[in-house]
């Protein structure tokens, strides 16, 4: 790897943690620009699972406040992403390449769908928050968290969009501690599938430091750009050029 292309994944780095903080995809950067580099459609997978572990370290840390009084609930939820980490990353595995080039525009595709019909998280805050007053979490939380899981081990582009409704809905927290479980258990099916990847397949090491390094300078900053952008233009701008992207792979994958 030159020093044009580590920059341009430093680059690319910061903009996939400034593209999750504002709407759960960061993939829709991370994961072309390692396709840019070169790298076949699953090493560019893998090695975006890696280095996105990152993102996950300090969105935890920062989400320490919010997690206080959270460690008997988030218990059987991360066993649960635990074993859908596992999951997905084995999928991934047993894909063969040819097949995942032709499944990955449809995965973008469908992300960037759900951004575009999702309802703001502050009123799946509210309705969640009237639905389930003074209730506790229901028996199946544990089970729609393993299915998320799944598919963040697998490919994970809006999974933390997925798992942050289902949180709101589902359990009447309020937003900032439904971020934080979701940062927890989003991040524990990362690692698990990260680990997987590092233990069993290449990871292109060379092209995940700087893509991690990106992440980090872009998670710690997305906050900030948050709070001062709108944020509601900003995730159609995302997603609409998710939906780009996933016609730019679909014509490569299919060869028109």
């Amino acid at each position: 790897m030159n020093v044009w292309e580590f920059g341009f994944l430093v680059l690319a780095g910061v903009g996939a943690g400034l593209t999750g903080s504002i709407a759960g995809l960061a993939s829709l950067i991370s994961y072309p620009a390692l396709l840019a580099t070169g790298l076949p459609p699953i090493t560019a997978n893998v090695s975006n699972t890696v280095a996105l572990v990152l993102n996950s370290v300090g969105s935890v840390s920062a989400s320490r406040p919010e997690l206080r009084g959270q460690a008997r609930r988030l218990l059987p939820l991360a066993g649960a992403a635990v074993l859908g980490g596992v999951a997905g990353a084995v999928l991934l595995l047993l894909t063969p390449s040819a097949a995942f080039e032709r499944i990955v525009p449809f995965l973008i595709a469908g992300a960037s769908a759900a951004i575009l019909v999702q309802r703001p998280p502050r009123e799946l805050a509210l309705e969640g928050a009237r639905q389930h007053a003074g209730a506790g979490d229901p028996w199946w939380l544990p089970l729609g968290t393993f299915a998320v899981a799944i598919y963040g081990g697998y490919f994970g582009a809006a999974a933390g969009v997925l798992l942050l409704a289902y949180y709101l809905l589902s359990t009447g927290e309020g937003l900032p501690r439904g971020n934080a479980m979701k940062n927890v258990v989003l991040g524990v099916a990362n690692a698990v599938a990260a680990l997987g990847y590092v233990l069993f397949t290449s990871v292109a090491w060379s092209a995940v430091l700087p893509l991690a390094i990106g992440c980090l300078i872009g998670g710690r900053i997305g906050p900030t750009v948050v709070r001062r952008a709108p944020q509601a233009g900003l995730r159609r701008v995302i997603a609409v050029a998710g939906l780009g992207l996933a016609v730019h792979l679909a014509i490569q994958a299919f060869g028109g």
